[in-house]
């Protein structure tokens, strides 16, 4: 085994003792971002050229701070994107979510869907779709300043239209013409906020995770929103946390205007994300 392989050894048993959920891949991606090579290189990295910042990030880690602030990077799908404090770092939950709403939009009959991604972030939703779905309009709209100096780096030479402001009162101009509307709101309660990981308590931002007693709040303003920029039998879709899942379907309500309101599962088979259709008239 050579130098390196063996630090990667030593520092997954030390972020596995600080609670890292994943300590191995956590040290390996960090070995291989000292040292300018890809995981699957990583043996080929001589002793000579081991570099003692390896024990740095891996101090960093061990704090909490997450993997993608250290690298500077997220991936997402078929992305990397650029990330860093003020913006909320994709997971990987998020990326069926992305890919039921693929499915969704190439189902359609349109020729140019029109897609709205609202609390857009880091922009890996509204950048998935784009780059999937070629013949798409993607608009995104994101309401924190820290979060676009992400969100712009990402977007740069992308075809996504992207506004700042707020996602309730996002895109008027769009009203009845989105054939998707898609979010991945803040949705934790303010009453659980001492039982979330460290890397997203201490390091995303709390307009990205939290929202009202229930962590309802914003997905039901969300609701009226989808409502008015969809068009009869578009789409929408949104995230939540795998708690909720028996109580988000009920706000997209046939009473309000809904149809088809369900729930499904992610990989790991826990509810995480509802859709509805808005209603033919």
């Amino acid at each position: 085994m050579n130098l390196l392989l063996a630090e990667v050894a030593q520092a997954t048993q030390r972020l596995a003792d600080a609670g890292v959920p994943s300590p191995r891949t956590d040290a390996e991606e960090l070995a291989a971002f000292v040292h300018g090579v890809k995981r699957g290189e990583l043996h080929g990295v001589k002793d000579s050229d081991f570099d003692a910042r390896y024990w740095e990030v891996i101090a960093r880690r061990e704090a909490r701070e997450p993997l993608q602030h250290i690298t500077g990077r997220a991936y997402f799908r078929y992305l990397e994107l650029q990330v860093g404090p003020g913006v909320f770092v994709p997971r990987p939950e998020t990326e069926s979510v992305v890919g039921w709403a693929i499915d969704a939009v190439r189902a359609m009959d349109v020729v140019e869907p029109c897609i709205v991604d609202l609390c857009t972030g880091s922009g890996a939703i509204a950048l998935a779709l784009a780059q999937e779905v070629p013949r798409s309009r993607v608009y995104a709209v994101e309401l924190s300043e820290d979060a676009l100096t992400w969100t712009r780096k990402n977007m740069e030479g992308s075809r996504v239209e992207l506004r700042q402001g707020d996602a309730l009162t996002a895109f008027p101009d769009l009203d009845g013409q989105v054939d998707l509307v898609i979010s991945n709101p803040p949705y934790i309660p303010l009453t659980e906020w001492e039982y979330v990981a460290p890397e997203a308590r201490d390091y995303d931002p709390d307009l990205a995770l939290f929202s009202g007693e229930d962590g309802l709040e914003l997905i039901r303003g969300l609701e009226r929103t989808a409502h008015r920029l969809l068009r009869p039998g578009g789409v929408v879709v949104v995230e939540h946390a795998d708690t909720q899942g028996g109580q988000v379907p009920w706000i997209f309500a046939e009473e309000r205007g809904w149809a088809d309101a369900a729930d499904h599962p992610d990989l790991n088979n826990r509810p995480r994300f509802a859709t509805a259709r808005k209603a033919l008239p």
